[in-house]
Order: structure tokens, then C-alpha cells, then sequence
């Protein structure tokens, strides 16, 4: 090789070397701390950029992108004395290149222990409870402490969360069982309600049913009592137009006695003092007509016949007195009085039989006679 050749090859080679360390390129969302001779130059920003050869040298490169950093388990003890291990995640963004490079040697191991300090001072201050249920207050004034702290570090926390909670073993046994029963109390709550309303609902349905029942017997009461005033009106009015001799009435009345004596739940019967008048005025309705026809015929008004006329006489007679056959008027008054006497007799036997047998029964002593 020619040596003239030879340094013209090294003074291109300096060269080349010179304008390579003359050029910075920086990428986007870095920064390069510059520095000459040792001390803090400048930040470089993203781009082509130029610093002096020899003299100026990247002392560091940092991300200026939000990162984040999930710090281990600490162990923290509450407020009644319980121990806890929690873990943390942290948001935060360099802001200040120079200042996160020259103002703290580690600025996540001194985000780590701050973290740490400032979960103890918080959790400190309140029980297991507390801790468990107040994660946002717990985050807003950890994230306020940091924020405050990592200022002048040239960092900003943008966010702080819990990530988790862990209490000791027994701790986490006993709130199974209290969420166990917890539970449990409430379905037993729910099922009770449930077991309240459908007896509600059953009770109203209940007073509806009778409600509308006792409507529909009150309308039915109403309309029969309606039906028998307008029966009775109407027979009223047909006695009264007619002009029925009250000979009719008496007769009438006897004949409706027998109905007095059905019911079941009849055990003392009492007969009416305006039998004997009944009967009284059938008699001499009809005897009015017979006695001319009757061969020695007592007259109903006179004492001897109110004597015999009593229910007693008229069943032993056996039957109505002779008449004569000439009239045929007279043969049918007779028997219609004989038929008002027999069912007369037959209602108060009828009576005094359903009392007797109403009464508990009684064994007759030595020389008396038991009565019908």
C-alpha cells in the first residue's frame, strides 16, 4: 500500500467516526440526559439531534410513558391488631427527565417504600372492617401522599389501587361463616315474607269469598222475604175482597197446626189458647146445619160440650155421631168436623210423644202407669 494512501485513510475514518458521534437519533416518547464533561447538559428530545463529539455523552435514556408497577405484598397491621398483607399497583408518568435522573438515585424503590409507609399510616387507623370496605378512600389518600412526595422527583402518580387483601387464614374462616349466616338469615327473612303474603292473599281471598257469600244470602233472604210479603198481600187482599167468614180462618188455622210439629228440632211443643176456639168455631159452623138432622146432638155452646170437645173425648168417641140419612148436607158437615177433630187429637199426641222422647228415659216405679 502506498503510504500516502495510508493517512488519508485514517483521517477518513476519523471522520467518519467524528460525524457518527456527532449525531443523536431519539425515539419517540424517550429522553436522552446529556451531559459534558460530567455535568448535566440538556435533555434531548425525540428526533435527529446533535451534541458534541467527545465532550457530550447520554448519561440517561428514560420512557416518558405511563407506566405501571405492581409492587410485592406487604405485610400491614390494622387497627385491631390484625395482619394483612396487601398489594398495590401503581400509575405514574415521568414528567421531569432531569429530575427523575439527578434528584433520586431509584425512583421506584423510593415509590415502593413510600407506598408502603403511607398503606401503614392509613390501614393503621382502622379495622380489618374498615380496611375491607374503604378501598377508594384508601386509594385517594395514598394517591394524594405520592403525588405530593414524587413531585420534586419530576414524576407524577396518575393512579394508586389495591390490588388485593389478604387477611390470615382463621380471619378468613370466620367471615365465611358470618357471610354463611348471614345468608342463610336472609333466605329464612325471604321465605317468611314469602310465607306472609300467601296468607295475606289466602285471608283476603277468605274474607272476599264470605263477604260475597253473605251478599248472595242477604239478596236471597231479601228476595224470599219480598216473595212471602207479596204472597201474604196477595191472600190478604183476597180474604178481604172475598169477605171470608171467620168460620174459614178458625178452620184454616187448624189446618196449618199439624206443620207446627215437623221440624226435628222440636222438643217442647206448646198449643196455642186459640185452639179450643178453633175447634169451637168449626163445631158450630157445622153444627149450625146438623143439628136438625142429629138425634140428641149437644150444642157446642153449651158446658156439656165444651166437655167432650177436648182432644181426649174426640179419640175415644171412635168416630162422628149418627146422622140422618135424609140429608146429605148434614152427612158432610158431620164429617168434616169428625176430620178437624182427628188431626186436632192426632198434633197433640204427635207433641206429646216428640216431648216425652226428648226427655231422658225414666223407669216408671211399682203401681204408676207411664203417660201415652
Amino acid at each position: 500500500m502506498d503510504p500516502v494512501v495510508i493517512p488519508f485513510l485514517v483521517a477518513a475514518i476519523v471522520v467518519v467516526f467524528l460525524v457518527a458521534s456527532t449525531v443523536r437519533i431519539v425515539p419517540q416518547a424517550r429522553r436522552y440526559n446529556i451531559e459534558r464533561f460530567g455535568r448535566y447538559r440538556r435533555t434531548l428530545q425525540p428526533g435527529l439531534n446533535f451534541v458534541v463529539p467527545v465532550a457530550d455523552r447520554v448519561n440517561t435514556k428514560l420512557d416518558v410513558r405511563e407506566q405501571v408497577y405492581s409492587s410485592a405484598p406487604k405485610p400491614v397491621i390494622t387497627e385491631d391488631n390484625l395482619v394483612v398483607n396487601i398489594d398495590t399497583v401503581l400509575y405514574y408518568q415521568i414528567t421531569d427527565p432531569r429530575a427523575a435522573a439527578y434528584e433520586v438515585a431509584d425512583y421506584l424503590q423510593a415509590i415502593d417504600q413510600l407506598t408502603v409507609t403511607t398503606l401503614r399510616n392509613v390501614i393503621g387507623s382502622m379495622d380489618l372492617e374498615q380496611t375491607l370496605t374503604s378501598r377508594e378512600e384508601i386509594n385517594a389518600r395514598l394517591r394524594a401522599v405520592l403525588d405530593d412526595a414524587t413531585g420534586k422527583w419530576g414524576i407524577r402518580v396518575n393512579r394508586v389501587e389495591i390490588k388485593a387483601i389478604d387477611p390470615p387464614n382463621t380471619i378468613k374462616e370466620a367471615m365465611e361463616k358470618q357471610m354463611r349466616a348471614e345468608r342463610d338469615k336472609r333466605a329464612a327473612i325471604l321465605h317468611a315474607e314469602g310465607e306472609r303474603q300467601a296468607k295475606i292473599l289466602t285471608a283476603e281471598g277468605t274474607k272476599q269469598k264470605d263477604i260475597l257469600e253473605a251478599q248472595g244470602t242477604q239478596q236471597a233472604m231479601i228476595l224470599r222475604a219480598d216473595g212471602e210479603a207479596k204472597a201474604v198481600e196477595r191472600v190478604f187482599q183476597a180474604v178481604h175482597r172475598n169477605n171470608a167468614d171467620p168460620k174459614i180462618l178458625a178452620y184454616k188455622y187448624l189446618e196449618t197446626l199439624p206443620h207446627l210439629a215437623k221440624s226435628d228440632n222440636n222438643t217442647f211443643w206448646v198449643i196455642p189458647g186459640e185452639l179450643t176456639e178453633a175447634v169451637r168455631a168449626v163445631t158450630s159452623a157445622f153444627g149450625d146445619r146438623s143439628t136438625m138432622g142429629l138425634p140428641g146432638a149437644v150444642s157446642a155452646a153449651s158446658p156439656e160440650g165444651e166437655a167432650t170437645a177436648d182432644a181426649d173425648g174426640v179419640a175415644d168417641e171412635g168416630g162422628a155421631p149418627e146422622l140422618e140419612g135424609g140429608s146429605p148436607l148434614s152427612l158432610d158437615a158431620a164429617a168434616a168436623a169428625d176430620e178437624v177433630a182427628r188431626q186436632a187429637d192426632a198434633v197433640v199426641s204427635d207433641a206429646k210423644a216428640e216431648a216425652e222422647a226428648a226427655k231422658a228415659p225414666q223407669v216408671p216405679g211399682r203401681g204408676q202407669t207411664s203417660d201415652g
